[in-house]
Order: structure tokens, then C-alpha cells, then sequence
């Protein structure tokens, strides 16, 4: 291990969000009786302009009377180029004290995260909030992948990422048929078989933004999010289990590692079997 250790971020069951337009209060109720670990109440693309207002009064009022049980509750605020997002932080936060994090929008640079830092922060002294606020930011232009790193090391309130592809695509004019989706036109060709042949193959456009967001949230102590990819599944479990039951017998013989299945275990698969079983155990108390 480095000496750098990087602390990580407040532990929260976090697989996938449910979005809730906060312009349509008639899917509040619906959404606090979903499965989803976190629910974002949206002010931003799911609102219109001209409803912007009257949404951050639903949410607040949604938020102050709406049973949403153990569900983590966070609010999408506008971007920071417009004049809505020092509202719906001040609004919101001075006035909920559900809300458990911000979402933050087209996340650019570390100052953006900086920014509404400072404001949530006064706001938390001034009413004596004992529950900090958590963040979350939205990766979806190329100038927010290009300063990912730095904007994963923005603030200690910084929770999570995810990445949004639509406008990343956008963003980055890339050649789309679908929001997420590959493009025929982006592949690969093998090598002539012996026929003469090649065989084409679709690439996935969306990799390298994904694996490169997923490198910063893994090495600053973050979480990315997607529930399926981040859900352990029952083999997987299982495989953990005889792992570590396999390590504490070697460890009880005096051994540094272990073979199980033809391969050799150490401490290392231990850890990340570790954190597997950990992360199933979340999932199981949710």
C-alpha cells in the first residue's frame, strides 16, 4: 500500500437513484415506496423553466411530509451558470432537513463543487445543522472528465459520481444513434481468417469516459454508480466466503496464502473478498 491513505467517503448503500421530477409531486409518494437506494428530487432537465420555482416548493414541502423511510433523499439543483442554483441550495437546505446530499450538475472543475461548499457550509452553521451534507456530481462534459481527478479531490463532502452521458455526447459532439448507446460506425475489424474474411465488431464509445471516472472515484475514496455492475451476485458471494474461510485456515497454520481451485490466494483476494461480503451486507440490511 501507498502511505497516502485516502479516507473514504461516508458509507451509504448507493447501487442506483431513482429521479423525481420535483415540477410532478404526484410521483413523490410513488417514488419513497420504490426500491431504489436514493431518490434525487429534480430541479434541473426534468423542469421547465417557467416551473422552476413551484418545484422547489414541492420538494421542500415533499420532503417535510413525505414518509421516504431509510432512503438517502438528495436534491439535483439547476447548474451554476443560472440564477435558480444559489436558490434551490439556500431554499432547500435552510428548510429541509431531510435533504442527506446535493446532486450537482455539469460538474466542470473543482471550483464548481467549491462553490456550493462554501454556501451549503454557511448555511449548516447558521442553522445548526448537525447532519452534514453529502455531494454527489454529474460528470457530463468533456471539460468535467478532463478535470475528473482534480474535481474527485474538490471537497471532503464529495461523496460519489456519475456520468451522464447525453450531454456528454453532446458535449463532446460525438456520433450518436441513442442516449447510452454504441454507433455502428465505432469497431474494430479482426484479421483476415482464411478465406479472406474479416469479422467486425461494434466498440463501446462510452469505456474510457466510464473507466476513467470509475479510476478517480476508486483511488480518492468515491463511489460510482450503477446498480447492476456494482451488485454482488450470489456465486459471487459465495466464491468471497470460502475465500476468507480459506484465509483464516491458513492463517491458523501459519501460512501467507492459500491455494483454492487451482489458484493461489493472498492477502489481497482476501481484502477484495472483504469488501464484497461487506458490500452484500449492506445490500441484505437495505
Amino acid at each position: 500500500m501507498s502511505f497516502t491513505l485516502i479516507q473514504q467517503a461516508t458509507p451509504r448503500l448507493h447501487r442506483s437513484e431513482l429521479a423525481v421530477p420535483g415540477s410532478n409531486p404526484s410521483l413523490f409518494e410513488k417514488g419513497a415506496k420504490g426500491q431504489a437506494d436514493i431518490i434525487f428530487l429534480d430541479l434541473e432537465d426534468a423542469v421547465a423553466p417557467d416551473d422552476k420555482e413551484q418545484a422547489r416548493k414541492n420538494i421542500i414541502q415533499g420532503l417535510n411530509e413525505i414518509d421516504w423511510g431509510t432512503k438517502t433523499m438528495m436534491i439535483r439543483i439547476n447548474g451554476l451558470d443560472t440564477h435558480y442554483a444559489y436558490r434551490d441550495v439556500v431554499d432547500v437546505v435552510e428548510n429541509c432537513p431531510r435533504v442527506d446530499m446535493i446532486l450537482i450538475p455539469k460538474t466542470g472543475v473543482p471550483q464548481d463543487v467549491y462553490a456550493i461548499d462554501m454556501l451549503v457550509t454557511q448555511i449548516e452553521q447558521y442553522k445548526k445543522r448537525e447532519k452534514k451534507i453529502g455531494f454527489e456530481v454529474l460528470i457530463e462534459t468533456a471539460l468535467g472528465m478532463a478535470n475528473v481527478e482534480a474535481i474527485a479531490q474538490s471537497s471532503k463532502r464529495l461523496e460519489a459520481m456519475s456520468f451522464g452521458v447525453a450531454d456528454y455526447a453532446a458535449s463532446t459532439r460525438a456520433r450518436t444513434v441513442g442516449i447510452g448507446g454504441p454507433h455502428p460506425d465505432y469497431g474494430v475489424l479482426t484479421d483476415k481468417d482464411a478465406e479472406g474474411k474479416r469479422a467486425y465488431y461494434w466498440g463501446d464509445p462510452w469505456h474510457f469516459a466510464l473507466s476513467r471516472m470509475m479510476v478517480a472515484c476508486r483511488a480518492y475514496g468515491l463511489r460510482p454508480i450503477a446498480n447492476q455492475v456494482f451488485t454482488p451476485s450470489d456465486a459471487e458471494v459465495k466464491k468471497a466466503q470460502r475465500i476468507v474461510e480459506a484465509m483464516e485456515q491458513a492463517a491458523k497454520e501459519g501460512k501467507g496464502a492459500v491455494s483454492l481451485d487451482g489458484r493461489l490466494i493472498d492477502l489481497a483476494s482476501i481484502r477484495q473478498a472483504e469488501a464484497l461480503l461487506n458490500k452484500a451486507k449492506q445490500i441484505k440490511a437495505a
